[in-house]
């Protein structure tokens, strides 16, 4: 079971006095899932960042990795004996990015600076925090973080397309695989954001705090993105819900078009294409052949509908979910056919939930949650994954949808 444990929670004026009833919860958690049988898998950064922190610069200040591994210490010094794997930070792309540079998310911020900075100290902060677990922990947990890679087509073959989609790749994906994987950031990435940024809040040593050996690294995968050279006439479109204005989440890259895919789309507008999932895996294999990969974070946001059953109580029947996730977990069985070392796979997400800048809007849950009276009813695609999680094989769960 993956969860994300609530940094304000633990300590809230993110360093100093801990809240003891809060991680009395995840102490609570810990012991219930082992209880059942249920491997925790915990998430130590899910983009709730303290507020003390933030009035006092939040990630783009480098004190803030240091306050980061500081939060990984307390939490592991109680769980550290119990937790199975453990996840130092979820979609740092969304955290830099959309909370600095876009102002998408939360704190709504829109510097292009600031967003390089906190690229920079987030991937600081991974490491120092690997580095305060090994100091506490004392089980055999693995170590790993999850990042939402971009799944990136260029819209022709020409030069020009595809020098678009090595710069979104060198801003999405490189600026968190070569420090992580590699000790290193890429000379794509500094030229690209040479106009906001000199790097010189890299310092000696940081590259090998960042670049520690991952137990697995998670991806989390919902859609591909099709990209092409923007002349400046057309105007741009929409990347994963959010329109790509003059405060982008692409610091450098104002000559990037998204471009509109066809469908189908989830209720996210996200184009539904198991097949980049299969790529985006595959191709991580080429590049990190011994690296282990799990599957974090995978599924769809459809609007669902409680109904009457026949018994005279009341189902949700989720059929475009469970092909959602039917196809999707059949490239990921295509790509361990290729080679692809995936230790896992986990459904986004267990229950409706509170989607951010969406707030609850948006239902990935397998699980409906009625807001009003909180009720749960398991949905259609429940029982199905139930099937294939007993059964351990997705060949007698459903036949392969056709497109």
């Amino acid at each position: 079971y993956r969860f994300s444990i609530a940094w304000s929670r633990i300590v809230p004026a993110g360093r100093g006095a801990v809240n003891n009833a809060g991680i009395a919860f995840y102490d609570r958690l810990v012991d219930g899932l082992l209880a059942r049988g249920i491997d925790p898998v915990a998430t130590l950064y899910h983009w709730d960042l303290p507020q003390k922190l933030e009035d006092a610069g939040g990630w783009p200040e480098r004190d803030t990795a240091s306050a980061f591994a500081d939060y990984a210490r307390v939490v592991g010094s109680v769980l550290g004996d119990r937790v199975a794997t453990w996840t130092t930070l979820n979609e740092p792309w969304c955290s830099a990015y959309l909370g600095y540079g876009s102002g998408a998310h939360a704190p709504g911020r829109t510097d292009p600076a600031d967003a390089l900075q906190a690229v920079h100290h987030l991937n600081l902060g991974h490491g120092l925090a690997i580095d305060a677990l090994r100091d506490v922990v004392t089980n055999d947990p693995q170590y790993s973080v999850t990042l939402n890679l971009h799944a990136l087509i260029p819209d022709t073959s020409n030069a020009e397309d595809l020098a678009a989609a090595a710069k979104i790749d060198a801003l999405g994906n490189r600026a968190f695989l070569d420090p992580l994987l590699h000790g290193r950031y890429g000379k794509l990435l500094i030229d690209t954001t040479r106009q906001f940024t000199d790097w010189s809040f890299v310092r000696d040593g940081d590259l090998e705090i960042i670049h520690k050996p991952l137990d697995f690294l998670g991806v989390n995968y919902y859609s591909t993105n099709r990209v092409r050279h923007w002349d400046g006439t057309a105007a741009k479109q929409q990347e994963h819900g959010h329109r790509v204005t003059a405060a982008t989440p692409w610091p450098g890259a104002d000559d990037v078009e998204f471009v509109q895919q066809p469908g189908p789309y989830t209720a996210m507008g996200w184009n539904i294409e198991p097949s980049g999932l299969e790529q985006m895996l595959v191709e991580l294999h080429d590049e990190l052949p011994d690296q282990p990969i799990m599957i974090t974070e995978n599924g769809a946001a459809f609007d669902d509908v409680v109904t009457a059953s026949a018994s005279g109580g009341r189902e949700v029947l989720d059929p475009l979910r469970v092909d959602y996730l039917h196809r999707h977990l059949v490239a990921v069985a295509r790509a361990i056919e290729q080679g692809v070392d995936v230790r896992g796979y986990f459904v986004w997400s267990l229950l409706d939930n509170f989607e951010w800048a969406y707030g609850y809007t948006r239902r990935f849950g397998v699980v409906f949650v009625d807001y009003d009276t909180l009720e749960r009813i398991p949905k259609t695609s429940f029982a199905w994954y139930a099937d294939v999680a007993r059964s351990g094989s997705i060949s007698s769960s459903a036949p392969i949808p056709s497109r």
